[in-house]
């Protein structure tokens, strides 16, 4: 892992991530999120501003980048809840089946290998009335912009830490055997490559 990847992109997409438009789509999910959470690419904490105290028992994280996780001491430090890491991709997570009642997801299918092996892993983690809570930037419906997406995909892939632009987020879960739930898409503001949301539910 070079300079770039340890000081540069941590900050980078630590600043990013946080934007207000994509904090706004953090908001529609997370806070209903319960139980014990496990959110995979929790990356800077982003997310544990927005869990409900009072609905949330704890949330165990998965992310490999110890560079970014870094970057989470003080959001860790002002929640009432336990927070964790496993520094693990999230195809394979070393939790038993039926862990968590909420599987967390949020920008984080566009950055990990196999998205399809790590929501078969979220599968298996979660409880059998739990449900993937999910906010994931995706391939847009407009032609003419995903054609965009499919070209700048290699470089950005590069740049971003291994971020797609235009993975179709309803045929990855799909894939997976799970149901998508109340699944609402539309643009937030932004470049239009990067600003095509997907977010809902799925058991």
């Amino acid at each position: 892992m070079g300079f770039y990847s340890r000081h540069i992109l941590p900050i980078c997409l630590d600043k990013a991530c946080g934007v207000g438009p994509v904090e706004k789509q953090r908001l529609k999910i997370v806070p209903q999120a319960k139980g014990q959470v496990l959110e995979i690419g929790i990356g800077s904490g982003l997310n544990l501003a927005h869990y409900d105290p009072s609905r949330v028992t704890g949330v165990i994280g998965v992310d490999p980048d110890e560079h970014i996780w870094a970057r989470s001491t003080k959001r860790r430090a002002a929640v009432d809840f336990p927070v964790e890491r496993i520094g693990l991709s999230g195809e394979s997570i070393p939790l038993d089946d039926n862990t968590a009642d909420t599987v967390v997801v949020t920008y984080s299918l566009c950055t990990i290998p196999d998205p399809v092996a790590a929501l078969r892993e979220m599968r298996r983690i979660l409880r059998p009335r739990g449900e993937i809570l999910f906010c994931e930037h995706g391939q847009s419906v407009d032609p003419k912009v995903s054609r965009w997406q499919a070209r700048v995909d290699p470089m950005w892939k590069k740049i971003a830490g291994g971020c797609h632009s235009g993975r179709d987020i309803p045929a990855l879960f799909t894939e997976a055997n799970l149901t998508v739930h109340d699944l609402k898409q539309g643009y937030i503001p932004g470049p239009k490559i990067l600003g095509y949301n997907y977010w809902g539910r799925a058991t």
